[in-house]
This record gives C-alpha cells, structure tokens and sequence, in this order.
C-alpha cells in the first residue's frame, strides 16, 4: 500500500514538472520589454482572473458548511420506519 502510494506520488511530480514549464518564450519577451502601464493591466488581469474563482469557492464551502446537518434523520423516526 506505501509502495502504490510512494508510486503514485512520484508519477504525479515527474508529470507536473512540463505543465510548469509552458511558459511562452513570446509572452515572456512582450512582458519583459513592455511599459510600465501594460505590467500593472497584467497584475489586474491576474488579480481578475484569481479573486472571483476564490471568492465563489469560500461561497460553496460556506453554504455546505452551514447546511451540513440538514438531511440527518430526525429522533422520532421508529425503526420499523427505518427498515426496508
């Protein structure tokens, strides 16, 4: 079970390793030699790009957190409602 485990992680490093490495040598280029003005609508962009996803995720979590108990069996049900 460690062994499928151990396996199992190593696989997923080695095959992460090329989706960390797509940078764009034309995108690295344009963001270098771009002004000052085109770097801060890069930053937005991100902020854009990672601030609704995050703040709908905490949205989801909250919701299941808040009605996490409501679909548990109530006391007074009886066993012989319980059986089939």
């Amino acid at each position: 079970m460690i062994l499928r485990k151990a396996c199992l992680l190593a696989v997923m490093l080695i095959v992460s390793v090329p989706a960390f490495s797509q940078g764009c040598a034309l995108c690295y280029t344009q963001a270098a030699s771009a002004g000052a003005r085109m770097i801060q609508a890069l930053k937005s962009g991100i902020l854009i790009l990672i601030i609704p996803p995050t703040l709908m995720s905490l949205g989801v979590i909250g919701i299941c957190y808040r009605k996490r108990n409501q679909f548990q069996e109530s006391d007074h049900t009886t066993k012989a409602d319980q059986t089939w």
